[in-house]
């Protein structure tokens, strides 16, 4: 009996088109993209479905990931496919809080929306940076920038790519040691702030008030979390890990390493683009990872479970 967790990918993920044919061909996708709409005052299919800028804001696109992975989630479960544990990477660990239970739809996309807003508002553009550091060791890179003020590992993606993130003249600066020390290749992200560092310390301390009145529940299944890479079996400590998530490093490979030691084998990427299962390459060859895109991936994965 294969063990299956599902797994939700983050910011970065998001194209033009996710989750089209869950609203224009199932009721239960197009419910989830309705209610979505009618939460945060604005088309959510308009906003997925056509060419736009605001897709790639923050502020959008962390609502519009969350409402095309959950329904797609949603129509999966339909077909009787259910997870033995959950993770997500980033903004995709509310996505596992949904599938384990632990957070009603309604009150994940809400929250994802302020969550969005605060993180986009927190540091002034062009303050913040990001950066990919390829092919080379997490212990290498936490030598070279533990004397440089103001840059700290944002994500542990898989082995040969780690994430920085701080001050963008701090991380220009480690990407300059970092090559001189040995990366393969330093890469700055396009994205609209320093995330996953302590300067979005202050939107995370918001976003503990956003999140005071959200019902919380005892997960039905385990799910991962970001900040530890462990287990969150009691709802008491759901809302004090996504506080410290905007703020923390993501932990993925640590998590996924967790999963493969208490022997999951099929995992079910949920959401646009095949990012986690590229990390999981590199993390371990030998399991199944699965990808629900398009609607028509559903079956497939119905079967390949079968």
């Amino acid at each position: 009996m294969s063990k299956i967790a599902f797994i939700y990918p983050g910011q970065g993920a998001q194209v033009c088109g996710m989750g089209q044919d869950f609203y224009e061909q199932t009721e239960t996708g197009k419910q989830v993209f309705d209610l979505a709409s009618n939460l945060l005052g604005f088309s959510v299919p308009e906003l997925c479905f056509t060419e736009n800028d605001r897709l790639d804001i923050t502020e959008y696109t962390q609502a519009a990931m969350v409402t095309t992975s959950i329904a797609m989630t949603k129509v999966l479960e339909e077909k009787g496919v259910k997870p033995d544990v959950t993770a997500g990477l980033s903004l995709g660990e509310y996505c596992a809080l949904y599938a384990a239970g632990v957070m009603s739809e309604r009150d994940a996309i809400a929250t994802v929306r302020q969550r969005g807003i605060l993180m986009q508002e927190e540091v002034p553009a062009g303050q913040g940076g990001m950066a990919a550091i390829l092919a080379m060791d997490a212990a290498s890179i936490e030598g070279v920038i533990a004397d440089i003020e103001g840059v700290e590992i944002a994500n542990y993606n898989c082995p040969g790519q780690i994430v920085i993130s701080g001050k963008k003249a701090a991380v220009e600066t480690a990407c300059e040691r970092l090559k001189e020390a040995g990366a393969k290749r330093t890469v700055m992200l396009n994205v609209s702030g320093p995330f996953h560092s302590r300067m979005l310390t202050g939107a995370g301390e918001k976003l503990g008030k956003v999140l005071e009145p959200v019902e919380v529940h005892t997960p039905a299944v385990p799910y991962v979390a970001n900040v530890t890479a462990g287990y969150v079996k009691d709802a008491d400590q759901v809302k004090p890990l996504l506080v410290q998530q905007v703020s923390s490093s993501v932990r993925w490979q640590q998590s996924m390493e967790l999963l493969l030691a208490d022997g999951v084998d099929t995992f079910i990427e949920i959401g646009p683009g095949k990012t986690l299962a590229g990390f999981m390459k590199k993390i371990n060859r030998a399991v199944k990872v699965l990808n629900i895109e398009k609607l028509e991936d559903v079956d497939k994965v119905v079967e390949a479970l079968a």
